[in-house]
């Protein structure tokens, strides 16, 4: 083997080895959470007001204007990023290429095609339920 060969071959194993790494982390990001099932106490911080949120566990818990609370997957299944929730539309959008979704998490502009996960919520008192 000379050393033009001896470096092809070296070349050619390092790719192999990379090619699965390199794959998973250009793929889309579209696992929401399983399984959920968590208590928020809603008298403070960002819930306690309309029109605020938060991500939890991967989920983003929103307070709509008119009280009520939403709760769907965090991550945009586009390409991962967290979505924002957006009170004046009582919608979510992913602030890297503006995909949009509706109150439920279903799509309603590109590039993401899938929707988000939708969560139940359930308030007793200050304590908001957010489970699967």
């Amino acid at each position: 083997m000379d050393r033009k060969e001896f470096f092809s071959q070296i070349g050619i194993g390092t790719a192999a080895l990379l090619i699965p790494a390199c794959l998973s982390g250009c793929s889309k990001s579209d696992s929401a959470p399983t399984n959920v099932d968590f208590t928020i106490d809603v008298s403070t911080g960002s819930l306690a007001t309309n029109g605020g949120y938060l991500v939890q566990n991967g989920v983003l818990v929103a307070r709509t204007t008119s009280g009520s609370f939403l709760a769907v997957s965090a991550a945009c299944t586009h390409e991962g990023t967290n979505v924002q929730y957006v009170s004046s539309t009582n919608s979510f959008t992913c602030p890297n290429h503006n995909a949009q979704f509706n109150s439920t998490g279903a799509v309603t502009q590109g590039p993401a095609t899938k929707n988000l996960t939708k969560y139940n919520t359930t308030l007793t008192g200050t304590s908001l339920r957010v489970f699967s």
